[in-house]
């Protein structure tokens, strides 16, 4: 580890930055012409990945041990070390989703971590479970821009401060706008998720006042975004720091877009990172912002040094947690660690143990088998018609009995694999427990709801996949709608089904849960789907396959 950054520091001499410091008052701590080392450790998108993959990699054991050897190493340098979270610890592998993500806030605890920033994906599940969560985490949850749409004051602590030899450390916490639009309307219609970056330059101006912090950091939830181009998404890290002050923010860690945030030039991100590549953060408007990918594959380091109030960063490292690189051996393709393999905590792997085999027997069970992939991943199911959306859509109208079926792309989470199937996969493909919903409408009404859902861009998890239903899709508007084959009627009477999730408006679908001829079937859509796939075992992926019914121009 020590041989390995030192070969990180020395390729790092390119990264080298100086940023002027946030410290605006006469009054420190600290002692001229003396140099204070920090080190900023980080995660983001742990998503419920407490215990380590098929494969062997990551998990929060290997991790512990890595924070741990380095906690040591950094302080034997005379240094001092901040551990953040860029949040979204919810959601993603049923081991954690149906225990609520408990391992994961207490593994949490047990690694030390100093705060995180509340995710989107923290609000998920009624806000008691998250209220349950902040008890089981020894650490502030931090947002300074979600407020109780009721009483106007902000419902979570919106920073912590820490002292580090002498340096006055604000960390703020924000939250993306968009959970509004992609947290479960159920959840949250009570909140009020204002701009992140006006939150920031009025929070940052009073602790200006109030605390008079050496340096200011903001760990958040909005995501990277190359050169600010976030397209459908709210804006994010690059935006926040073009917005504020000059300086106002002395380092951004960040999560919600699940990049290695790794530059090849200003505004350029590195398309091609690899574990072990050196990585060169992005700076903006004087502000470094950092990410390190998701599940904790990754533990960011972030070395400064501190002297008469000017902060430099003097090396940036994305370490990876026992990530493995397919090699042919003998012919034979094998997986082996890309560096030297951490080993776990046993303390944390004794901890954890009983919540990974909690619920193994049933997840494990073999409930179908299928002829070839069923395609859910993310960079495809949010830009086409994919055989696995349609056939969750197909689930969910067969069982309420409906014309067509409406599913959003952001509710298939991972992709079947071709053989047998488990519970686990179909809960890994849908994790969030939506209820399968359906609603009658006119033919008119039809026209006009699709105008809206099936004109959602590419790139997000609004797109819509769709099942017993064509229609061409160009300029924003539909037409050629076909059910069953045969054209739209529009005072004709139809069914079709949407996750409870977009009916009640989220992902900025029309909200029809008050409309007259809504219902609320009570299935949850796991569920459903596994007993569709029971049903229809083996099955044929290619029946599910688009064959143009979608038509976009």
């Amino acid at each position: 580890m020590t041989q390995r950054l030192i070969v990180k520091t020395a390729l790092s001499a390119a990264i080298l930055a100086t940023l002027a410091g946030c410290a605006t008052t006469t009054e420190n701590n600290w002692e001229a012409d003396k140099t204070y080392k920090l080190t900023v450790l980080h995660t983001n998108d742990h998503h419920g990945r407490f215990w380590e993959n098929q494969y062997g990699e990551y998990g929060m054991a290997a991790r512990k041990t890595l924070i741990d050897q380095l906690r040591t190493e950094i302080k034997a340098d005379g240094g001092s070390v901040l551990l953040l979270s860029g949040g979204d610890i919810n959601t993603g592998v049923p081991e954690s989703d149906l225990q609520d993500a408990e391992p994961d806030f207490k593994g949490m605890s047990k690694i030390g971590y100093d705060a995180m920033a509340l995710g989107n994906h923290e609000f998920d599940n009624p806000l008691d479970v998250l209220m349950k969560q902040k008890e089981w985490a020894n650490f502030p949850m931090l947002s300074a821009n979600i407020y109780d749409k009721k009483t106007g004051k902000r419902m979570f602590q919106p920073y912590q401060m820490f002292e580090k030899q002498g340096l006055k450390i604000a960390v703020i916490g924000l939250t993306t706008e968009d959970t509004q639009k992609i947290g479960n309307p159920e959840f949250i219609g009570g909140i009020d998720f204002r701009d992140p970056k006006e939150e920031a330059k009025k929070l940052i101006a009073e602790l200006h006042q109030t605390e008079k912090p050496d340096l200011i950091f903001a760990v958040t939830h909005m995501g990277h975004y190359e050169n600010g181009n976030r397209g459908v998404n709210a804006p994010g890290d690059v935006a926040l720091a073009r917005y504020l002050n000059e300086g106002d923010l002395d380092m951004i860690v960040g999560g919600h877009s699940q990049e290695p945030v790794c530059m090849e030039a200003p505004n350029v991100i590195k398309k091609n990172f690899q574990p072990s590549d050196e990585c060169k953060p992005d700076i903006q408007n004087g502000t470094h912002i950092v990410q390190a990918y998701e599940w904790g594959k990754y533990v960011g380091r972030a070395d400064f040094e501190f002297r008469n109030g000017e902060l430099n960063m003097v090396s940036y490292d994305l370490i990876p947690v026992n990530l493995k690189k397919k090699i042919k051996v003998d012919g034979e393709s094998k997986r082996v660690f890309i560096e030297d393999e951490i080993a776990k905590d046993q303390e944390m792997v004794e901890f954890l143990r009983p919540f990974q085999e909690k619920g193994q027997d049933q997840l494990n069970v073999k409930i179908a088998e299928t002829n070839g992939k069923l395609e859910g991943d993310r960079n495809i199911v949010r830009f086409e018609q994919t055989n696995l959306g349609r056939l969750i859509a197909t689930s969910h109208m067969t069982r309420a009995k409906a014309d067509f079926a409406v599913m959003n792309s952001g509710g298939v989470r991972d992709s079947i694999d071709a053989g047998d199937v488990t519970y686990k996969e179909v809960l890994t493909v849908q994790p969030f427990g939506n209820i399968v919903t359906y609603v009658d409408m006119s033919g008119k009404e039809v026209l006009d709801y699709l105008n809206v859902v099936a004109t959602k861009p590419v790139d997000s998890g609004a797109y819509a996949q769709f099942a017993g239903i064509s229609m061409t899709v160009a300029n924003g508007k539909v037409s050629d709608v076909k059910i069953d084959g045969k054209a739209l009627d529009m005072d004709k009477t139809y069914r079709f089904t949407v996750p409870s999730f977009n009916a009640a408006g989220g992902d900025g679908y029309p909200k029809v849960s008050t409309h007259p001829g809504y219902v609320n079937t009570g299935f949850v859509d796991a569920e459903v789907l596994k007993d569709y796939l029971e049903a229809n075992s083996p099955v044929d992926v290619n029946k599910f396959a688009p064959k143009g019914e979608i038509v976009y121009k």
